[in-house]
């Protein structure tokens, strides 16, 4: 891993929303600096802010002002077609909700953004395999969603945002919906791909959870700061 690399940078990242009658402010002059293979943690209450900005690195939503520097350029000036591209080839998503498709087992979930990147049948359901197999789950690619655990249905999502071979992960809440036990055994696979030199950037309100990361930082009402505080 090249560690002077910058894999993103933010600069006075702000977002609002119109409420009723007048702007509701939800990021306020967000500053930030990814590296390229940083495990970094983004820690924060409901209402801090931590989804809306991690929708921004993501390239779901756009700020309302300031710059936003993605490999070298400036996500604004990209055409909504290399926008799309960006979601589906370099980002992988991972949700608290899984968001699996229920009708659908374990091997066409993770051949999703497969299909979306035009990849041959033959190849997506053989890289759709490989990366189940990645995550333990050799023996679980025709059960569907309602039967798996959580945390096998978490690795499935993991399976499916590893699936085109993004350059960085974006997890909200992994361990959400997961017992304690099953969350550390998702924290521990999110430390083998850290290993292996993936960028990976952990939104969650639980410190226990974002101690697990090389970096953390903290949001509170908009504003981010290096470090947690022990109450948070």
């Amino acid at each position: 891993m090249d560690s002077e690399a910058t894999f993103f940078q933010m600069t006075g990242i702000t977002k609002s929303y119109w409420m009723g009658d007048e702007w509701s402010p939800v990021l306020r002059g967000i500053d930030l600096t990814v590296r390229e293979g940083e495990f970094l943690s983004v820690l924060g209450p409901s209402g801090s802010g931590k989804s809306t900005l991690m929708n921004i690195i993501g390239c779901l939503d756009t700020p309302t002002s300031g710059e936003y520097i993605l490999h070298g350029r400036r996500v604004d000036d990209l055409a909504p077609d290399e926008l799309a591209r960006i979601r589906n080839q370099e980002i992988g998503f991972i949700f608290q909700s899984f968001q699996l498709l229920p009708r659908q087992d374990a091997l066409s979930n993770v051949e999703l953004p497969l299909i979306y990147a035009g990849m041959p049948r033959q190849q997506r359901r053989e890289r759709a395999a490989e990366m189940l197999r990645r995550v333990g789950l050799e023996n679980k690619m025709d059960h569907l969603p309602n039967q798996l655990s959580g945390g096998q249905q978490q690795r499935v999502a993991i399976a499916r945002a590893l699936a085109t071979n993004p350059t960085i992960l974006l997890a909200d809440e992994p361990t959400g919906a997961l017992d304690q036990k099953t969350g550390h055994q998702v924290m521990d696979l999110f430390h083998e791909l850290h290993d292996e030199g993936r960028t990976i950037i952990m939104i969650t309100h639980d410190r226990h959870i974002a101690q697990n990361a090389s970096r953390l930082v903290r949001i509170l009402d908009g504003v981010l700061s290096e470090g947690a505080e022990d109450d948070a």
